[in-house]
């Protein structure tokens, strides 16, 4: 098309459109309710308890971009993220393209000429997008049934809603176009194919205002019902992911009586951000296993619930309360975090949850109760006696720190676990027969050895973490340990995770500085360092299962594969999930000491037959509780005969040849 010749009307926002002062006075009273809920969730964000408020960034800024950029939204269904992307580009291309005209009215005429051509043509391109999404988010809602999916009243009537100030906004585009027939028209080319429809002399003197007024308002309404409804985490999710990497958000201890809000500013600024999209549901052991627990019904839940309470209005809400029974079904695996687009953790929230539960003593499994007393009164939360935390090590020599003049080795330190189930102690006299065969320098505090506070702080027992965090570091301190080693994860997150972030609540003088290592991380680098080498040739087919407080967690998948592909004669496979996509065991969050639960079948069984998929003779593992609940699976799976279930040490003795010493 010859642009050069053509003439090229300035673009008249108002064409055909009489009173054009109340176009305003609506969008300005659009602009207020929106700012007005805006705020609204902002002052509610700033009630969160015990959170210093975010600060600019540019490092965080930029990761922002590179998350949004870097296409995180694809990851675990590309139909769902690519629907996604059409939907926000094109209604932010839309919502620009508005701001755009008001400038061009009020401000500097520059929609003319060549730049009104390409401001044309992107919005066309915006509204297709925008349509296209839209469609396609129906189908996969309403005809493909996706499972994930909701079918809330609110999801049908803002699809509705949007779909119908798209097609309005062609449709107003087309009825101009058929009556203008400018030789630029078919830059507009979605209005453009749609005014052929019409003919030019067809009076759309009294339509065209009618259709024009319909768009304008539904589109001013859109606008202002977004802080009120799920579309709010338009504008949460950037926040969210901006804060995606902040410490360990706490409560400060001691704060007497729970307060108005025990959520902290990232904990409310999540509960915003979550898209219900249900990613976290599809790939939630709990739910998987058949039972009744769904962590985006919690926050949704949870979220309605806090709204309700501060008085923020949601369009949609069905004021269904919050049934926290279901809060200790979590084990705070963290696939759903790993999961959400926009770096939502319920599990975190939950543990928030829990804590307030704990603090009203109500609903709390009895036999966690239990555990939670044994953990006050003995120590730890398996048995009623502090005297057999070191019976496991009575035949091996293992020097005690505590009786050392000279304490500057690493300190091992076995954990509750370790030190009293009877098949979790194979993993410590394994690895101290590893360490001893490598002339490592190391102790253990014995029967001093108190428990990392790890199963208190999972489920929400903040006041007996506080207790337990005091007691290690108090024992470091006085034995002047500056290096730990842990048979746990879950100690080892615990330690290098949730200590630092009460360091600021803690006295000066009760504070220690200790670097901790998991087990693994210790093996890897003794053998890097060629003190340890294993020769012996291990011919059999294994697979790994990732720990999630060791991998998702803490960032550690590569090194236990190294250890185990390092053994001569090794197959290794993987299982269908491995990695940050790995199945939880079942047996965090606290629900090692629970009852079973109410569901179809039990995580650990649904784990230990993936890994009998494999054709593996052996699962590795690198957990106690791991171990533990992959043992006893295999045994009701009824895969004796198929499948061993060892610890990494235990494979590596074999390799080393020293198994039986």
């Amino acid at each position: 098309m010859d642009t050069q010749n053509m003439t090229i009307p300035k673009h008249n926002f108002f064409w055909h459109i009489q009173h054009p002062w109340l176009f305003y006075v609506l969008a300005g009273l659009a602009v207020a309710i929106f700012t007005y809920g805006l705020i609204a969730h902002v002052r509610l964000w700033k009630k969160g308890t015990g959170q210093t408020y975010p600060v600019f960034s540019l490092n965080r800024f930029v990761s922002l971009l590179k998350d949004i950029l870097s296409g995180r939204i694809l990851r675990g269904d590309i139909s769902a993220g690519i629907m996604h992307m059409l939907i926000l580009t094109g209604f932010m291309t839309l919502f620009a393209g508005t701001l755009l005209e008001a400038l061009d009215h009020y401000v500097i005429h520059f929609l003319q000429g060549q730049v009104y051509l390409a401001y044309s043509f992107i919005l066309e391109v915006a509204g297709l997008m925008l349509t296209a999404g839209l469609m396609w988010a129906a189908i996969r809602r309403y005809i493909q049934h996706i499972n994930r999916l909701e079918n809330r009243l609110e999801d049908l009537i803002i699809l509705l809603w949007l779909f119908t100030v798209v097609v309005s906004g062609f449709m107003v585009e087309a009825l101009r176009l058929s009556v203008q027939r400018p030789e630029w028209g078919a830059y507009s080319f979605g209005g453009y194919f749609i005014s052929l429809l019409f003919s030019p002399s067809y009076d759309i003197s009294d339509f065209y205002p009618c259709l024009w007024w319909f768009h304008a308002i539904l589109a001013l309404g859109f606008i202002a019902v977004i802080p009120f409804c799920k579309l709010f985490h338009v504008l949460a999710a950037p926040v969210n992911i901006y804060l995606k990497d902040q410490p360990v958000h706490i409560i400060p201890p001691d704060t007497g009586d729970l307060p108005e809000i025990t959520f902290t500013f990232h904990d409310i600024v999540s509960i915003d951000a979550c898209t219900r999209c249900g990613r976290c549901v599809n790939v939630c052991p709990s739910y998987g296993a058949g039972e009744p627990f769904r962590p985006r019904d919690i926050i949704a839940d949870t979220k309605e619930e806090l709204m309700h309470q501060h008085g923020i209005f949601l369009f949609g809400a069905d004021n269904t309360e919050l049934d926290s029974n279901l809060l200790w079904y979590c084990t705070t695996c963290g696939a759903c975090a790993e999961a959400c687009p926009v770096f939502v953790s319920p599990f975190n929230l939950i543990r928030t949850m829990r804590r307030n539960e704990i603090e009203k003593g109500t609903r709390i499994p009895p036999l966690l109760t239990q555990s939670l007393e044994k953990l006050y009164r003995y120590n730890n939360p398996w048995e009623a006696t502090k005297k057999k935390r070191a019976q496991w090590s009575k035949d091996l020599n293992v020097p005690d720190i505590t009786k050392l003049k000279d304490s500057n080795c690493l300190c091992y330190f076995v954990g509750c676990t370790t030190s009293y189930d009877t098949r979790a102690q194979g993993l410590a006299r394994a690895f101290v027969k590893i360490l001893q065969h490598a002339d490592v320098p190391f102790g253990i505090l014995g029967k001093k050895e108190a428990c990392c506070g790890d199963i208190a702080r999972r489920v929400g027992e903040d006041g007996l973490f506080e207790e337990h965090m005091s007691k290690c570091l108090s024992l470091f301190r006085r034995y002047r340990i500056k290096k730990v080693v842990t048979s746990s994860p879950h100690c080892f997150y615990t330690f290098k995770n949730d200590y630092p972030a009460y360091m600021p609540f803690i006295p000066t003088d009760e504070q220690t500085d200790f670097r901790v290592f998991h087990y693994t991380q210790v093996l890897k680098d003794i053998m890097d360092s060629g003190y340890l080498k294993p020769e012996k040739t291990v011919a059999k087919k294994v697979t790994y299962h990732d720990p999630c407080y060791l991998g998702r967690h803490s960032g550690i998948f590569e090194t236990p594969r190294e250890i185990i592909s390092s053994i001569p004669g090794i197959d290794f496979v993987e299982m269908k999930h491995y990695g940050p996509d790995s199945l939880c065991c079942g047996g965090g969050g606290g629900r090692m000491w629970q009852e079973d639960l109410d569901g179809e079948t039990k995580m650990s069984e649904i784990r230990i037959r993936e890994a009998a998929d494999t054709g593996a003779e052996i699962l590795i593992t690198a957990c106690p509780l791991c171990l533990i609940m992959l043992e006893d699976a295999r045994k009701t799976a009824g895969l004796e005969e198929i499948l061993t279930v060892m610890d990494i040490n235990e494979l590596l003795l074999m390799a080393l040849g020293i198994e039986d010493r």
